[in-house]
């Protein structure tokens, strides 16, 4: 009988081990895929006005679920940080400039929809004046 108690409480004492070690291993693994992700900034903390704070409304709403903002990193569509830094833009090879950008963004292009019936003139407008920061 003692035989059988002393095997049962090591058996507790391992799988308790096993639990904490899995634990920490969890733990682990989240911190370190979370290394990248950078703590969403308000618009004061990026020093953006009444106009560029709205084009970055209008840019969460519509462009962030495939373009990254502030990383040349990208998700379905290519990452936007400096892309009016640039002399063309990256997959089209077109002019980086607001009149080719806010073509792209009317009429869609390549796999990008066209929001041009989503968006009206000064919502496209206050996108741009918005990328203009990145």
């Amino acid at each position: 009988m003692k035989v059988a108690r002393r095997f049962n409480q090591r058996s507790v004492v391992d799988g308790c081990h096993v639990a904490c070690w899995l634990s920490g291993c969890a733990i682990f693994l989240l911190l370190c895929t979370g290394c990248d992700v950078e703590r969403r900034k308000s618009d004061a903390e990026l020093g953006l006005n009444a106009q560029q704070a709205a084009g970055r409304r209008v840019y969460e709403q519509h462009c962030a679920r495939c373009h990254e903002p502030y990383s040349s990193r990208g998700k379905n569509g290519p990452g936007l940080k400096g892309v009016f830094k640039k002399e063309y833009l990256p997959l089209s090879g077109l002019p980086a400039n607001d009149d080719r950008v806010g073509e792209i963004v009317r009429l869609g292009r390549s796999k990008m929809p066209a929001f041009g019936q989503v968006l009206d003139q000064q919502e496209v407008q206050d996108l741009l004046v918005y990328m203009h920061t990145l």
